[in-house]
């Protein structure tokens, strides 16, 4: 026993090969390479086993984590899969774009006082060795409910609604607004950082469960929810996201060259703008980029920008490093690609040419003072501070709204006051009966992990209304 505690203590976390930053800053593959076989058995060995595992209480959907990594340990990857998907319809996914440091891993023993135990990447790689080795055995369902659900929106939270029903013998049919499935995780997030295939791989594990996937069907448009009620739907699930762009009022924003990082990363992902002229798509190709904001998004247009072949990318953000929201990972990538970071600065106004395109923005310098409501030191202006960037192309990320497509027609639903559903956070119900909704659409945007819990916790009042009665 002293001798299997001492190679825990003396094996160094693994760490993940990478393309290198001066090939990928101009490609879109995946940066991270995967572990091999040793790597990944080598980094389970770190896992403690604790009685209490932290881990899985800072798991949003409560992965197993000790027991999918003790199956890594012997090397059976077929059981560390099935017992993956107990809990996570998205392994795959989650491997790659949870912010484990600060969930899973952020509470790990082993962690306290070194490297936490790398449970995202041995989740990735568990999920990419089922798709490249395993044997396509599906897990086992219950019997068939006869129940009907309708799932609107194919994004994490939508994914795992279905993942979860099907599982328990409902009959489930996705419908989503866009042409291909995935909701954020093929329009919002970048090749390079989540594959499509990827995304593509998890949906079609659904359809082999049995979930139906209908795209371009624009629920709130196409049909309302009471028309789904009337087509025989016993409940429905809205995860329709947060995909409203936000822009920051500012004079000149209206000029040619200024875009939402909504629509900059659907056309580069989901469209394939990146891949121009072998795809019809086209993106705006600048030379001198700044992007606004310092979220995930934020960095995720950043580094699209810099791939699409830009000679400059700078980040404006307001406030410090301290309060950029990104994960620490995607800042360091974005540094060792090549791209500014221009902190404590706020844009003022945009100027143009007089053909209306942009030329420059005229920024502010700021400083921070007492905290305000998000936690964060508010920035202040300081006078005088005026100062010109040139730049022919700004991405706006500085957040984004509720899509207003479905809830404008459907009057029973209640609404905050920033437009976001109305819903029970244990739960997922909403105000109208045989209605639920989660993930973006009722928080905010957020991340994906708590989409999909909130997507879990659905799923669960789901199946007890199905079987009880609301």
């Amino acid at each position: 026993m002293a001798e299997k505690a001492d190679t825990k203590k003396t094996t160094p976390r693994q760490s993940m090969s990478e393309q290198k930053p001066e090939v990928r800053r101009r490609n879109f593959q995946e940066v991270p390479l995967g572990y091999t076989m040793e790597q990944a058995m080598a980094e389970a060995s770190r896992c403690l086993q604790c009685k209490k595992p932290g881990c899985v209480d800072g798991c949003p959907v409560a992965v197993d984590i000790p027991g999918f990594i003790s199956l890594v340990t012997k090397g059976d990857m077929t059981g560390a899969i099935r017992n993956l998907w107990t809990k996570n319809s998205l392994p795959a996914v989650c491997g790659r774009v949870c912010p484990q440091e600060i969930q899973c891993e952020g509470n790990c023993i082993v962690g306290k006082k070194g490297d936490a135990v790398a449970i995202g990447n041995l989740e990735r790689f568990v999920a990419d060795y089922e798709r490249m080795h395993g044997t396509g055995e599906l897990p086992p369902k219950d019997k068939p409910t006869g129940k009907k659900v309708a799932v609107v929106g194919s994004g994490p939270s939508g994914l795992t609604v279905a993942g979860d029903l099907i599982r328990k013998g409902h009959d489930v049919t996705v419908l989503e607004a866009f042409h291909k499935p995935g909701g954020v995780l093929v329009y919002g997030i970048p090749e390079f950082r989540l594959p499509k295939e990827i995304v593509f791989s998890e949906v079609a594990f659904l359809e082999r469960l049995g979930a139906k996937v209908e795209c371009n069907q624009v629920v709130g448009r196409t049909v309302s929810l009471d028309e789904l009620f009337e087509e025989g739907y016993n409940a429905v699930y809205l995860g329709v996201g947060a995909g409203l762009p936000k822009f920051m009022n500012i004079p000149g924003e209206n000029l040619v060259g200024i875009l939402s990082a909504n629509e900059y990363l659907t056309r580069a992902n989901l469209m394939k703008a990146y891949l121009y002229p072998n795809v019809d798509t086209p993106i705006p190709m600048g030379k001198n980029v700044v992007v606004l904001g310092a979220g995930n998004v934020a960095m995720d247009s950043a580094r699209t920008a810099m791939r699409l072949g830009a000679d400059s990318v700078r980040i404006v953000y307001r406030r410090s490093r301290d309060e950029m929201p990104a994960r620490k990972a995607e800042i360091h990538h974005a540094e060792e690609e090549g791209i500014e970071f221009f902190l404590l600065t706020a844009p003022t106004r945009f100027v143009g040419d007089e053909k209306g395109r942009l030329t420059g923005m005229e920024c502010l310098k700021m400083e921070l003072g007492e905290p305000d409501a998000s936690g964060r030191r508010r920035p202040i202006p300081v006078k005088g501070s005026e100062f010109m960037m040139d730049c022919d192309l700004v991405i706006v990320a500085v957040g984004a709204g509720a899509n207003p497509l479905l809830t404008q027609t459907t009057p029973d639903l209640m609404l905050n006051k920033w437009g976001y559903i109305t819903a029970d956070p244990e739960t997922g119900k909403t105000t109208k009966k045989g209605v639920w909704a989660g993930g973006d659409i009722v928080t905010g945007s957020a991340t994906v992990i708590l989409a999909m819990g909130a997507g879990r916790n659905s799923a669960d009042s789901i199946h007890s209304y199905l079987t009880w009665g609301w």
